[in-house]
């Protein structure tokens, strides 16, 4: 089982997210940040983002996987609906991801604009395994 959900918080976006892999819980992450800021059902798959990004730690390589995602959709006005994350791997003292995400240019005549995202921040970030279950927690500011 995997999925996302929102918890309420005065002045920003907690966005939970689980899956059995810890790359799809990667992926949920990445799906409720864009769920914040638009309808995913209206985006079509269309074009592809490919990142290949490293982190110190899992928390510091959630921050920059949705980081760079918000960065293409700030800088190229894309919104994406799906995510496949090939691999995390740890090399020594560093995590790497490898993943692609799936979307579309905003079209204000298709899509539904819900809350801009300012910034990802590492405010309440955690992510752990239990019982077989990968799940991790952060914070939009919005």
């Amino acid at each position: 089982m995997r999925g996302y959900q929102f918890i309420e918080h005065t002045a920003d976006v907690i966005v939970e997210a689980w899956g059995p892999t810890i790359e799809e819980s990667f992926e949920e992450a990445a799906k409720g940040m864009y769920e914040v800021m638009t309808d995913t059902s209206l985006v079509s798959k269309s074009e592809k983002l490919c990142l290949d990004v490293d982190g110190i730690d899992l928390e510091n390589l959630l921050y920059r996987w949705l980081e760079g995602l918000l960065i293409a959709t700030d800088s190229k006005n894309l919104v994406f609906s799906d995510f496949k994350i090939e691999a995390i791997e740890k090399d020594k003292n560093t995590y790497r991801l490898r993943g692609c995400a799936y979307g579309e240019k905003f079209d204000r005549n298709k899509h539904r604009s819900k809350t801009s995202v300012k910034a990802v921040t590492y405010h309440q970030m955690k992510i752990c395994e239990e019982g077989g279950e990968w799940k991790l927690r952060y914070t939009l500011d919005i």
